[in-house]
């Protein structure tokens, strides 16, 4: 089931929410399990069985001390994530739920967690349908007071407005933004020959299309959450600002990122170990990274492109501090790093989405040649080129508004109207108000959007 789908929207979401409002605080726990199993059967009816076998080996494993039953409740859900990932099989969501075990079970070996014997409580964390298909991934700890029905009731009507709010920010992301640029990807793929504008073009588009849609899915999600009461952690911030690969991935995927370096690379040794060592770690996380979203070759190239950029990065500040220490202090210089740095950054990112959405090596490597050399995709006549020329000018718009979103620039500009709301009488009353409307209005623009459109995948589903 989708979240921008007119089933979810309509019928699902607020069932879910009635039940979980007037049902006990006992039985709550109960109801999030059997609704998200009807919202995963829903499209995967016969994986439900695999999911609830996972969560069962791990619960019954995780109460046995030692270290080999710890060692098979981390295994087996991973050996079934890697049988699937390779027979080209995707149970939806196997790749996010398979780490929240795997994170459950490590973190109550090392006894930063109590093991949970509820085997429904641990179930309704599994299975918590706003994040189960495609994240952020939530460790228990994030969670646990909230499945304990350890919630403020002060905050509930405040949590209310503001998972309202950040559903429809997510599902406008998804449904006006992402769809959109995704025809946009479509139709430019379909074509035999671009324009060097064009080319570039369906670069920017690939990367803001899989963006959009993936921290639209998140936004949805952190805003369902909020709704009942679960705080998960936030997946993205901004990372097309960043200046450097590392600050990028402090800002994309952040769940995904924190989990490797908790539960891998810090027990391999981090940072705290020789060149060649830490060389070593890079690799073999990002090696990791890849296949996590799949054992396609594109997926392992993706991950390596960005090891080898990390190594670079850090190479590069060493030598900076031993030899250009002095490099960038002045006004002009910083204005100069600060460039170069960004548009390095933009380049790599653009170069790397075109890696991850094409798992045909020879396509992802014409595309990127195609950035600079026009002739592997040439134009063969006049025609060919006006209709190039018209289906960027077609989609100009879409493109811009995507490039500003991608930024704090909304974010800071809506802050400041709120701010001058509030200095005036009943501003509190006005902005509160204004929320409700905008959220309505944006609800009811992408539920036209989904009843005209036909484009309407989430790009991480298959992950």
């Amino acid at each position: 089931m989708l979240f921008s789908s007119i089933t979810f929207l309509y019928i699902f979401l607020p069932l879910v929410l009635l039940l979980y409002a007037f049902v006990p605080e006992q039985g709550r726990n109960l109801v999030l399990l059997l609704m998200s199993l009807l919202f995963y059967a829903w499209g995967e009816p016969i994986y439900v069985l695999l999911m609830l076998a996972q969560i069962g080996i791990v619960y019954v494993l995780s109460g046995f001390k030692g270290r080999i039953f710890f060692l098979l409740s981390v295994l087996v859900p991973f050996a079934a994530l890697f049988y699937f990932k390779f027979s080209n099989t995707f149970p939806i969501g196997i790749s996010f739920y398979t780490f929240q075990l795997a994170s459950y079970s490590i973190d109550v070996y090392r006894g930063q967690v109590a093991r949970q014997r509820n085997f429904i409580v641990l179930a309704a964390y599994v299975t918590l349908f706003p994040q189960l298909v495609a994240g952020p991934i939530v460790r228990y700890s994030d969670v646990e007071n909230t499945l304990a029905n350890k919630r403020n009731v002060a905050d509930r009507y405040a949590n209310l407005e503001y998972g309202i709010v950040r559903f429809a920010i997510g599902l406008g992301k998804k449904v006006l933004i992402a769809n959109v640029i995704g025809e946009f990807v479509t139709e430019v793929s379909q074509l035999s020959g671009r324009t060097l504008a064009l080319s570039w073009g369906y670069a920017i588009a690939v990367a803001l299309q899989i963006y959009f849609d993936f921290s639209g899915y998140s936004d949805m999600a952190i805003g369902l959450g909020r709704m009942m009461g679960f705080y998960f952690p936030e997946n993205f911030r901004y990372p097309f600002i960043s200046g450097s690969i590392s600050e990028f991935w402090r800002r994309w995927h952040i769940t995904l990122g924190s989990w490797f370096r908790d539960y891998m690379y810090i027990p391999m040794g981090g940072n705290r170990v020789g060149m060649v060592h830490w060389i070593f770690n890079i690799f073999v996380v990002w090696g990791f990274t890849g296949l996590w979203h799949g054992a396609e070759w594109n997926f392992i190239l993706w991950g390596l492109l960005f090891a080898v950029l990390l190594i670079f990065e850090k190479i590069c500040k060493l030598i900076n501090q031993k030899f250009m220490p002095s490099i960038g202090s002045k006004e002009c210089g910083k204005w100069i790093l600060s460039i170069v740095r960004h548009g390095y950054v933009v380049f790599f990112i653009l170069i790397s989405f075109l890696i991850f959405h094409n798992t045909d090596l020879e396509r992802a490597a014409t595309d990127i040649v195609s950035l600079w050399n026009n002739n592997v995709l040439a134009i063969t006549d006049t025609s060919q080129k006006l209709v190039c020329d018209y289906m960027l000018r077609n989609r100009i718009v879409i493109l811009a508004i995507g490039l500003v979103a991608a930024t704090p620039l909304p974010v800071i500009l809506w802050g400041r109207f709120q701010k001058w709301l509030r200095m005036h009488r009943g501003g509190d009353t006005a902005v509160h108000l204004l929320r409700a409307v905008s959220s309505v209005a944006l609800l009811l623009l992408c539920t036209a959007y989904i009843i005209d459109g036909s484009f309407n995948p989430f790009l991480y589903f298959r992950f």
